[in-house]
């Protein structure tokens, strides 16, 4: 199952794309129908808030005067936090419930007008923000649905900004095109991300790119902190710390598009029972990697000790966004070294020139080879000798810096 969460300003377009989700096939949980539903009459939802604001949030034929309810709730924090209380419960209740009745390969679609507002995003595999340009927001505020300029800037207003969504945002789904356009972007979204990348949870599949070095990417450490946040759900105590490591992590480096996400944990026996976890949210294991490739050929203070670089390691099932999650022990060389070569690099542009120039060389040699495991052991052999050096001066930088993880 693959959920995504749907998100997207007032008069952005979110209901066009939700619909053109659920005729393509996907499972629509839509969060402000829900909250509807939840305080019908006859409802305990609709009890409990006459209970708690009085008979006069109802409307003569004994529903919920919604007018009335948000002239009472809204008036300070303690009667917004009393409604929230009873109303989140019910639709959290009834949101599981749905979920649970979707079949096992469904694509679920969550349409939250407030997920970005409510800090949600880390509970989707994915989250798409339906985008369109504030003034176009309102014309359609005003024109379409008939309501007063001053209630529509108001209502923008009071949402999360697009600077806000578009960090909380896997998919940007821009609709400040022609009507027909949008139908035309999702349906393409439909078909080239979210269909394989929930087939690619089931079957335990991990998108590979072949070792191409892309230009880098301001976003990518954005990108990162989106999936330390799911990772971390997933992990919950076992991960004693979760960090964006790798090229990704340093500022201005080109590099392979592929996030590198490290987490420490206590023990490899820790390491193991998140495979599972992680494989549902979308991060499959790969068996047959277990140690650090390349690295340097000596443990601490410099002895061999090639057992306490083991790791575990987790690829992405989204073909949209492909990573690698290196499960490491807490102070063990591997998991120390990882954090001091990012910040060693960071620091020294030097460093990077120097690194880039490796990858490249390593890049040309890969691409002599169409399969994926050959050029990347094409890769990593151009760039293995070099590692035993980076790793001394690393070291020497830390020891000199006072650095620490």
């Amino acid at each position: 199952m693959l959920r995504l969460g749907l998100t997207g300003g007032i008069g952005a377009g979110k209901s066009t794309v939700s619909r053109t989700l659920s005729a393509l096939g996907g499972v629509l949980v839509d969060a402000d129908k829900i909250s509807r539903e939840v305080v019908e009459p006859g409802t305990t939802g609709l009890a409990q808030l006459v209970e708690a604001f009085g008979g006069d949030v109802l409307d003569s034929e004994g529903g919920l005067d919604r007018q009335a309810l948000a002239n009472r709730a809204f008036g300070d924090d303690e009667s917004r936090a009393k409604l929230n209380s009873i109303v989140h419960p019910l639709v959290g209740k009834r949101t599981a419930e749905l979920i649970e009745l979707a079949p096992a390969d469904a694509i679920v679609v969550q349409d939250i007008p407030l997920l970005v507002e409510g800090k949600m995003g880390a509970f989707f595999q994915l989250v798409a923000v339906v985008y369109a340009d504030a003034e176009e927001r309102v014309d359609r505020l005003v024109n379409q649905r008939k309501m007063p300029e001053t209630d529509a800037r108001a209502r923008i207003a009071a949402q999360a900004t697009d600077e806000e969504r578009r960090a909380a945002a896997d998919v940007w789904i821009d609709n400040s095109g022609a009507p027909g356009d949008l139908e035309q972007v999702v349906t393409a979204l439909w078909h080239d991300r979210l269909v394989p990348f929930e087939r690619n949870i089931r079957d335990g599949v991990v998108v590979r790119t072949h070792p191409t070095l892309a230009a880098a990417d301001p976003t990518w450490p954005a990108q990162a902190q989106r999936l330390i946040a799911r990772i971390a759900v997933a992990c919950g105590s076992a991960a004693v710390r979760i960090d964006h490591v790798g090229s990704t992590a340093v500022a201005g480096l080109d590099a392979k598009d592929v996030i590198d996400i490290q987490v420490t944990v206590a023990s490899l026996e820790s390491a193991d029972t998140l495979a599972e976890p992680l494989r549902a949210i979308g991060f499959p294991r790969i068996e047959h990697i277990t140690t650090d490739d390349p690295k340097p050929a000596y443990g601490v203070g410099g002895e061999a000790d090639p057992a306490v670089w083991g790791k575990r390691i987790h690829g992405g099932a989204d073909p949209g966004r492909p990573v690698n999650i290196h499960i490491r022990v807490d102070g063990w060389p591997g998991q120390q070294f990882a954090l001091v070569f990012r910040d060693w690099l960071s620091a020294s542009q030097d460093s990077v020139a120097e690194y880039l120039a490796l990858k490249q060389r390593a890049e040309t040699a890969a691409a002599e080879h169409t399969d994926y495991v050959e050029a990347m052991t094409a890769y990593q052999d151009v760039k293995a000798p070099w590692f035993d050096r980076a790793y001394e001066r690393a070291w020497d930088w830390a020891a000199k810096t006072e650095w620490s993880a």
